[in-house]
């Protein structure tokens, strides 16, 4: 099980996730709570609950609670990203926002913000958790009126296939653990399984196969790192025939088996996961 720090209110440098391994960023995963990612600097591509876009320096991604994503971390990104905890869940939109920030005062006014969380995160002041909820109440705010008059959701996202593998997404990460196929899932969706195949491959370049193993691979590395559950009952659990045919599959992912994996030791506390 993941703990339950992942979801407290974090500051966390992309970088630093990078470093763990590729799989700490790419990999198809959610969240509890709402993340908000910052790019400084850099560029790369980012999927969001199955449409893939590119992002650049001063871009601002929010990433709702159980919305599925994942992205690229080139050796020239760096970038921040914030946990937001339950409890401020409420004060962020209802959907996934990308926003490309372009007018320098609200560059330098960003900053200003993520330079105040990050002092009130590492300070031991008195007060200093409060003063740091109180920060990220402000980042809120701003990232609100940002959005205030713009239209919520682009072209791409608006298009048939879009919103089709929007919904596969949703699907995947509430039944992932369910032993589910993708014909069930195209089922569930009033679709054949080749149309959303389809879809998926014009929306974020991946069959609808590749999305669904990528979550639930990902699951398995954090199982395999934070839980001491058997590599058999992993496999189980998610769904795999035979704990032969789990090893198989994660080491075609990963490059060594479950138990490698395992032994490279814990995972650290990060909270991109």
């Amino acid at each position: 099980m993941t703990a339950p720090t992942l979801n407290a209110l974090a500051l966390t440098t992309i970088a630093q996730n990078a470093h763990h391994g590729r799989w700490r960023t790419e990999a198809m995963r959610s969240h509890d709570t709402p993340r908000l990612i910052f790019i400084n600097k850099g560029q790369g591509r980012i999927t969001v609950a199955g449409l893939t876009s590119g992002y650049g320096p001063n871009n601002l991604i929010f990433i709702p609670a159980h919305t599925m994503y994942g992205f690229e971390v080139g050796p020239t990104v760096f970038g921040q990203l914030v946990t937001i905890p339950a409890a401020m869940a409420s004060e962020w939109p209802e959907d996934e926002m990308h926003l490309r920030l372009r007018d320098v005062v609200m560059q330098k006014e960003l900053a200003i913000l993520f330079d105040n969380l990050e002092r009130e995160l590492k300070s031991e002041r008195p007060g200093h958790a409060r003063a740091a909820h109180y920060h990220a109440g402000l980042l809120s705010v701003y990232f609100e009126r940002q959005i205030t008059g713009l239209e919520q959701n682009n072209a791409r996202q608006n298009t048939a296939a879009a919103r089709l593998v929007a919904a596969y997404t949703d699907l995947i990460e509430r039944d992932f653990r369910r032993h589910k196929g993708v014909a069930d899932y195209a089922a569930a969706l009033g679709v054949t399984p080749t149309h959303l195949t389809r879809c998926c491959k014009a929306s974020c370049a991946r069959s609808s196969l590749a999305l669904l193993n990528d979550r639930i691979l990902f699951e398995a590395r954090v199982q395999l790192r934070q839980t001491k559950v058997p590599v058999q009952q992993i496999a189980a659990d998610l769904g795999f025939a035979s704990a032969a045919y789990f090893t198989r599959s994660f080491q075609a992912q990963a490059g060594m088996t479950p138990s490698e994996f395992r032994r490279k030791g814990p995972m650290a506390n990060h909270a991109t996961l």
